[in-house]
């Protein structure tokens, strides 16, 4: 039985939560293995919406095991609070059923101050932070100064673990205008809240080679879109962790034999949430359009998304980076009643045509989209659960996608119901 791994493909915003929430009634366990509650995962059951931001998706399902991996950073007030939310619907969360590795950095209060004072201040390119302190624990980790949900449950080495990180996080404060750290107040947050934490935690790495020697299936969930990859995305925009599917075995504790098939989940469209480069963006009504269709508003800020085509230069790009074994598209139903559709299928970049995205950030920004038009199609998709309930076109347009991008579909979505997928290809018995 395959272990899979689900990684965006894009930038964020591509569908995983329902595909994750799809796959994961055939899972055994269900792990995030990177990013922090920057990233928002809508999940649609019976008609009611559950909003994720921390959680693993398959904590809606009974009977399931999700962890929250080592690779993620985690703000532990924030958790408890969205444990308490979906318990409100319905949803009983317990030791037994959430499990987070001890060696799981702590986001504090002191890392939102960071983030969203620095991007206050920065006149001259703004990243389009969250601001919830994702990075800046990102840097205490790599700093060697971070808490970590096994220091909560020593008084000692917590208060070692606090000052080391205030030595340097007073010190920024003192740049940026803001008081220092009230180092009491902290610690006695920290020591109120140890317990609650300390009772989902656990030597993952253990639990998750004890589940695949035991051939449990496992289900690796990934946050954001590869193109936010902090190696491989359109870098400074990006988040602050590795979101490609490499980062499935460190972000776990699992070594890299443990991957047998990587599902890249990929809009029929292209969005982005933030600041930075997007060659086939639009500015005009088949934007707005796609916008509208798409309800494309952030799950975890409420941002309005930029809307583009289709890029499969890009999407052929993080398929590579990813070792995408097979798609998942999704929102196809947005794009029902277009006349014409276009796809990116390279840039002109100085006077000549590339077939990816380079790396430096100002050829990026100069990048003009090359475009191949085809057929739209009338009829609605909204729902479809066979090939023979797609039009023509769609079917065409799905299989031109799946030409420029070098990859097959495995998923195709049609509505933000989980039932309303076609399977073409089941990622667990690869």
């Amino acid at each position: 039985m395959a272990n899979v791994v689900v990684v965006g493909a894009q930038w964020g915003d591509e569908g995983k939560g329902k595909i994750v929430d799809w796959l994961s009634e055939r899972a055994d366990v269900i792990a995030r293995f990177q990013g922090g509650h920057n990233a928002g995962h809508t999940l649609v059951i019976d008609g009611e919406v559950y909003k994720l931001h921390a959680l693993p998706s398959g904590v809606v399902r009974g009977g399931k095991l999700s962890v929250i991996g080592n690779g993620v950073v985690l703000d532990p007030w924030h958790l408890l609070n969205e444990i308490d939310t979906i318990r409100a619907q319905g949803i009983e969360i317990t030791p037994e059923t959430l499990m987070i590795a001890e060696n799981t950095p702590l986001i504090l209060p002191i890392h939102g101050e960071l983030d969203r004072a620095r991007e206050a201040q920065n006149s001259v390119a703004k990243i389009g932070t969250t601001g919830r302190g994702i990075g800046p624990c990102y840097e205490d980790k790599v700093g060697r100064r971070v808490v970590r949900v096994a220091d909560l449950a020593d008084p000692a080495t917590l208060e070692l673990r606090v000052d080391r990180a205030l030595v340097h996080h007073d010190a920024l404060r003192r740049g940026l205008g803001l008081a220092p750290v009230d180092r009491d107040a902290l610690l006695a947050s920290l020591v109120e809240i140890a317990p609650k934490i300390l009772a989902y935690a656990a030597p993952v790495w253990k639990a998750m080679n004890e589940a695949r020697k035991s051939g449990k299936r496992i289900l690796f969930e990934g946050a954001q879109g590869a193109l936010l990859d902090i190696d491989f995305g359109t870098y400074p925009f990006v988040t602050s962790s590795n979101v490609i599917a490499g980062q499935a075995a460190t972000g776990v504790g699992v070594g890299p034999g443990a991957i047998d098939f990587v599902l890249g989940i990929v809009k029929a469209y292209t969005t982005r949430v933030g600041e930075g480069p997007f060659p086939s963006e639009l500015h005009d009504a088949d934007g707005d359009r796609l916008g509208e269709r798409g309800h494309e508003f952030g799950t975890t800020t409420g941002r309005k998304r930029r809307c583009g085509w289709f890029d499969a230069c890009l999407v052929r790009q993080t398929c590579a980076t990813s070792g995408v074994n097979g798609i998942s598209l999704t929102k196809l139903d947005v794009l029902d009643g277009f006349e014409t559709l276009k796809i990116c299928v390279g840039y002109e970049l100085d006077g000549k045509r590339l077939d990816y995205l380079p790396t430096a950030a100002d050829q990026q920004s100069r990048c003009t989209p090359i475009y191949e038009e085809m057929p739209g199609w009338s009829e609605s998709t909204e729902g479809a659960r066979s090939w023979a309930e797609l039009p023509a076109n769609a079917i065409k347009y799905v299989r031109r996608v799946e030409e420029l991008i070098d990859c097959p579909v495995a998923l195709l979505s049609t509505s933000p119901e989980r039932e309303d997928t076609i399977l073409v290809r089941d990622p667990f018995s690869d």
